[in-house]
């Protein structure tokens, strides 16, 4: 056990002493912010000159009502259609519409001096289709009908509180897009982990096997030991950067945000944690947007959740170093190694996209199940948490993963023990389930 320690030691600080480890940390859950933030804020800067739209209405019905904004004009023009096409060329198109529009809908075509785009085109055509029933509306003779369909539009908005956990009328209510945004995070966060986590226990084993480091080493320290070492040295560090960012996030949750909220949706997000709904504590404010902040300045929940990330990430990655590890034992460089390691990748592609099953319905068989076989539970399981699963899935997801790394050590080991001592070439998958199969 001293020879592991020791190896833990070293492989530990040869990494967080190095300034990329202290960068990444600092910056990760920055960019995190920044990849929510990103698309808004492109959005915001990316609108680009107004595009002019001429307009040729042969029914007389549509081109009055076409409204423009700081993106689309519309302009109409009596010139025909060939002429239009030949003389404005300095427009950004013209749209035609034909004069039988109110029975065939299809009579629109639209000619562009440029290369379109899938929002302009929506634009335009969901203001046609609106202004079509409109008209079509008018022919059953509805006296005020504007300030009828006015009055009757509705905006419902629906709380949801989970019977099953408490059937008190002051239990706090459940947001499923929060839920889903937090999953989707969190099952991403713990694929990039897996991957590059271990990819570096591979391409360390790797370096070191060229350098001949290992044939002095296991002079002292056996290959187990070695491989042991070197696992849980790397996974410490995935535990220090995962605790780091829970810190910060747990810091920004507690005192920036506060600070930024204005105080009566900050006192909206403390109703909803008493267990008040949100139509009740803010009518006037988006509920979803106060579901996120409550959720985002609850502690007790914000701690469940890096507490369950840790326990994942910890075991999902020493189930799957185990099996980087074997494959850097087994070849002389990184290029050997992409076709061994695309059977250990498939799975964690798989999580990742299974995420998608859990996003649908996180109470399915197959989300289920998934969240309970070890190749892609760790992905899948924290994406289903935030649904506040039952905490006995959770137990027994925890308890097949740990228990399949002690049987996936015992695997990697045998191919380690022979794979370190092994140059020159480049073994075939038949030939790891032989190294596998002999006797110490």
């Amino acid at each position: 056990m001293s020879n592991i320690f020791i190896i833990i030691q070293r492989e530990f600080n040869e990494r967080v002493r190095k300034k990329s480890f202290i960068i990444t940390t600092l910056l990760m859950p920055v960019l995190m912010i920044a990849l929510m933030v990103a698309p808004a804020l492109i959005m915001e800067y990316s609108r680009s000159d107004q595009k002019i739209v001429a307009v040729i209405d042969e029914s007389g019905l549509i081109a009055p009502q076409l409204q423009g904004d700081e993106e689309l004009a519309f302009e109409t023009t009596s010139l025909s259609t060939e002429a239009a096409r030949k003389e404005l060329t300095d427009k950004f198109g013209i749209l035609y519409i034909g004069g039988d529009i109110l029975t065939n809908s299809a009579n629109v075509r639209f000619y562009v001096n440029s290369s379109s785009s899938l929002m302009v085109e929506s634009t335009i055509t969901s203001q046609i289709e609106r202004i079509l029933e409109a008209e079509k509306l008018k022919g059953y003779n509805i006296e005020n009908l504007p300030q009828i369909l006015k009055e009757v539009e509705t905006s419902v908005s629906m709380q949801t509180f989970r019977n099953d956990k408490s059937q008190e009328e002051d239990s706090q209510s459940q947001s499923s897009i929060v839920a889903s945004a937090l999953g989707y995070i969190l099952g991403f966060v713990l694929y990039m982990f897996l991957l590059i986590y271990g990819a570096m226990v591979m391409q360390s084993v790797i370096e070191e096997k060229n350098s001949r480091v290992l044939e002095v080493m296991v002079s002292s320290v056996r290959p187990f030991d070695l491989m042991m070492g070197k696992i849980l040295g790397v996974a410490s560090v995935a535990v220090v950067q995962v605790v780091i960012w829970g810190v910060l996030i747990c810091g920004v949750g507690a005192i920036l945000i506060p600070q930024f909220m204005p105080d009566d949706i900050m006192a909206g997000a403390q109703a909803i944690r008493e267990g008040a709904a949100a139509s009740a504590a803010m009518p006037d404010v988006d509920p979803e947007m106060l579901q996120a902040v409550a959720a985002m300045t609850d502690m007790g929940y914000v701690l469940k959740i890096f507490g369950s990330l840790i326990l994942f990430v910890l075991g999902g990655y020493l189930f799957y170093s185990a099996m980087f590890a074997a494959i850097g034992s087994a070849v002389d460089n990184v290029q050997d190694a992409q076709q061994l390691q695309t059977p250990v990748t498939l799975p964690i592609i798989l999580a990742l996209l299974m995420m998608l099953a859990v996003i649908k319905d996180p109470n399915s068989q197959l989300a289920f199940w998934f969240s309970m076989i070890p190749f892609t539970s760790p992905v899948v399981m924290i994406a289903r948490i935030p649904y506040d699963i039952p905490m006995w899935e959770v137990g027994l997801s925890l308890v097949v993963l740990y228990a399949s790394f002690v049987g996936m050590v015992w695997f990697a080991a045998k191919i380690y023990r022979v794979g370190i001592f092994m140059y020159g070439k480049k073994p075939s998958i038949k030939e790891l389930v032989k190294w596998v199969r002999y006797k110490y």
